[in-house]
């Protein structure tokens, strides 16, 4: 699995790490709501750390999270991008959008 964060997301992004490196992007695949786990939604995640089921995957962000029981709702190749007239982060492959509007959450303390 390979995830590409575009220029303008890792911008966004750096600005809610605040310089903290002792915390963890993921892309987390939530059900929170959804009513059953094959109904989730993609949503990245800053946490403060690593859980069980966590899994480093290769990306242009180095540690980037997802967890392993939940990669089969994903493709192969993947890219994060900020669109700004949502102002949300989008997730897609090169055959569809998988999210148009991925939110970016700080979790934990």
């Amino acid at each position: 699995m390979n995830v590409t964060f575009t220029e303008k997301a890792l911008v966004k992004i750096n600005e809610k790490f605040n310089g903290n490196d002792n915390k963890w992007l993921k892309i987390k695949y939530d059900t929170e709501g959804c009513g059953c786990v094959v109904s989730g939604v993609s949503a990245l995640w800053i946490t403060p750390e690593k859980e069980e089921d966590d899994i480093v995957v290769e990306s242009n962000v180095e540690g980037l999270l997802m967890e392993k029981s939940k990669l089969v709702f994903f493709d192969e190749d993947m890219t994060v991008d900020f669109v700004d007239s949502p102002n949300s982060f989008m997730l897609k492959c090169p055959s569809q959008i998988l999210n148009p509007r991925m939110s970016l959450r700080v979790v934990g303390g």
